[in-house]
């Protein structure tokens, strides 16, 4: 699954599952642009890492303006873009009846509408390119029964309808457009906040609930991702693949 030559632009790609896609798709043989917001020395860490073959690019991707900038200066760096990888997301634990207004509204600007604002202004080179678009979504979009998620899983489908709706929108440039589920992963975005113990307790309950009785890494999603943005996948679009190692607890309609 060659990307030898092809642009990249990775957001929230500074730690974590972001930092790990950046790193398979460099390893295939892509130019890698590494997004981040505030962990500018993940950022320069990793890019050191990857070489010349990466440049690191500041933006919130909640906001659009920022956004628009940094698209234009990964184009002018790299000569155009070839994949986006919507990664970019962050997740608040609160109970249904603790909703918090300010919470709810960052994850929505950053898990929503980033990925809407990356893909606007992605397009006129993905068009180009006849590019491809992947976003990272998460288990909890599908219903698995993820304590105090609620809100986070809300986000977490509007990227997976987004995703089908725009491989519909964007198939007459040749544009597809895919995501990745992934199970919990253990990074900074799902164990902050806890003590050691509770990601402990927390990581032997889901491998309890998960049919291979094991998690889940940043590098199995990377691994997805790469697949999807690559010429093997080039019948592939709409679809979300779901690397959870078999997860048995999902919420269903059935009585």
């Amino acid at each position: 699954m060659s990307l030898d030559g092809k642009v990249a632009l990775v957001t929230g790609a500074s730690r974590g599952i972001g930092a790990a896609i950046a790193r398979e798709l460099s390893r295939r043989g892509a130019y890698v642009a590494i997004n981040y917001n505030s962990s500018r020395e993940g950022a320069e860490t990793l890019k050191r890492e990857l070489g010349s073959r990466a440049e690191i690019f500041k933006a919130d991707v909640s906001k659009r303006e920022e956004v628009r900038r940094m698209v234009e200066e990964v184009a002018r760096t790299f000569g155009g873009i070839d994949i986006a990888v919507n990664n970019a997301g962050v997740m608040e634990l609160m109970p249904f009846e603790q909703y918090d207004e300010y919470k709810f509204d960052r994850m929505w600007a950053i898990n929503v509408k980033g990925p809407i604002y990356v893909t606007l202004e992605s397009l006129p080179y993905l068009k180009k390119s006849k590019g491809s678009v992947v976003n990272i979504a998460s288990i909890a979009g599908l219903g698995t029964a993820l304590l105090n998620t609620t809100f986070y899983a809300i986000t977490k489908a509007a990227v997976i309808a987004l995703t089908k709706r725009l491989a519909y929108d964007l198939a007459p440039y040749g544009i597809r457009v895919n995501a990745v589920a992934p199970s919990w992963i253990e990074t900074d975005l799902t164990t902050r906040g806890r003590s050691r113990e509770e990601v402990e307790r927390a990581k032997a309950d889901i491998i309890n609930r998960t049919a291979l009785r094991s998690l889940a890494t940043p590098e199995d999603i990377a691994r997805a991702v790469a697949f999807l943005a690559s010429e093997e996948a080039r019948m592939i679009t709409g679809q979300l693949l779901v690397v959870d190692g078999g997860r048995i607890d999902y919420l269903t309609h059935a009585v």
